[in-house]
């Protein structure tokens, strides 16, 4: 079932890749949850909230200050929604109660202002990235996950370690336009899910696309594909309203 938005804005956000409770960025998390998502109608988180995540069980301080907020947030009437990243697809049920929100599966759409719109986290459209979507495929295996988060949760945390370290590594040997979206890819998707308008974050290329389509979707030959920004150096955010939608982003705090 589509989720329908009513009033005031929607705010869409990803990719702030957390992975400390005393960092400028979760410092900008926290301005922008108790200012600018007030009021809001949903806040839609679209992956990669923390850097990484091992369980559930890894009770941390990032962690709780993100769920403590997130809560609170919510139980001003703003609906919490989450979509697993490349960062952090083992977040689970467990966590999103915790926030107050619920997980999104991916691709998702939504019925924002009357719009329907397509939501996904954006790696899955990387596909000339061959190696990465065949570890991409292991690591979404249930079976996997389950063998996985049986492990000692320290050891679950050198895996991670490992893990990242080797990506680090084999990113840094590949074209930059292997790790970006396959154009075919996002025509595909849209012309299967049948809208014309699609948001994804993980490229940490923040901006607004128009395609112009190979067949028609509802009568039109033209989509839009909004990319939402890398917290790393600064702070995005995508704000949708009955009016429309605007990309802005905002420096992290100083102190």
């Amino acid at each position: 079932m589509p989720i329908t938005n009513n009033n005031n804005k929607t705010l869409f956000i990803s990719d702030l890749h957390i992975d400390s409770a005393k960092s400028p960025i979760m410092q900008s998390l926290l301005n922008l949850l108790e200012q600018r998502a007030q009021g809001a109608d949903a806040l839609y988180i679209l992956g990669d909230l923390f850097e990484a995540w091992v369980g559930d069980d890894d009770i941390n301080d990032a962690g709780d200050k993100v769920a403590a907020a997130l809560h609170k947030l919510s139980l001003q009437g703003t609906r919490i929604f989450l979509m697993h990243g490349n960062r952090d697809f083992l977040l689970g049920e467990n966590y999103a109660a915790r926030c107050g929100g619920s997980l999104l599966q991916e691709p998702s759409i939504i019925n924002c202002y009357g719009q329907s719109v397509l939501l996904l986290h954006g790696d899955s459209l990387c596909t000339r990235d061959t190696a990465y979507i065949n570890y991409r495929k292991q690591v979404r295996e249930p079976a996997w996950q389950q063998a996985f988060l049986a492990r000692p949760l320290l050891e679950r945390h050198m895996v991670a370690q490992q893990l990242r370290q080797q990506s680090m590594a084999e990113n840094s040997h590949k074209a930059s336009d292997i790790m970006d979206v396959t154009h075919q890819e996002v025509l595909n998707l849209l012309e299967d899910q049948n809208v014309n308008l699609m948001i994804h974050g993980h490229t940490h290329r923040p901006g607004i696309h128009t395609i112009r389509l190979q067949n028609p979707i509802n009568d039109k030959l033209e989509a839009v594909r909004i990319v939402l920004g890398s917290w790393d150096q600064k702070a995005w955010v995508l704000e949708f309203s009955a009016e429309g939608y605007d990309l802005k982003h905002f420096p992290h705090p100083t102190h």
